[in-house]
């Protein structure tokens, strides 16, 4: 059991499957919702992920015209996880919540266009200039 938490606790996720993905995403949205220069997310089916506790939710639309719904601690104000209407059925998580060193490595490096010129994103095996097709 693998279980990703906010700062204060009151909002996890938890899986017993590893990650259908992980994935280091550049973008300016994501930029914004982590607060640092690219957010990484771990992917599962949604059937594999049990949340436990209150969350808020904030949608935003994407550069390809897709929604992305995030979804936020009321109380501390950590994003925990997400879903776009891209991808049906997957969530994300945020990678750092797991607060496991020895995580796997992104796979995938997503809008590397909006990546900044000091990140060295060559631990993933793919690079899209842009999301992945």
């Amino acid at each position: 059991m693998k279980t990703a938490s906010c700062q204060c606790g009151a909002l996890s996720a938890k899986t017993r499957v590893e990650p259908a993905g992980i994935v280091a995403c550049h973008c300016s949205g994501c930029q914004r919702r982590t607060g640092s220069v690219f957010g990484v997310g771990a992917y599962y089916l949604e059937a594999d992920v049990e949340i436990t506790g209150e969350a808020t939710a904030f949608s935003r639309p994407t550069a390809i015209g897709n929604q992305f719904h995030e979804h936020f601690c009321p109380k501390c104000g950590t994003t925990l996880y997400w879903w776009s209407d891209k991808n049906p059925g997957l969530i994300g998580i945020a990678v750092g919540a797991f607060a496991d060193p020895a995580f796997p490595k992104p796979q995938r490096s997503v809008w590397e266009q909006s990546c900044h010129d000091w990140v060295d994103m060559s631990v993933a095996q793919e690079h899209f200039d842009q999301g992945r097709p």
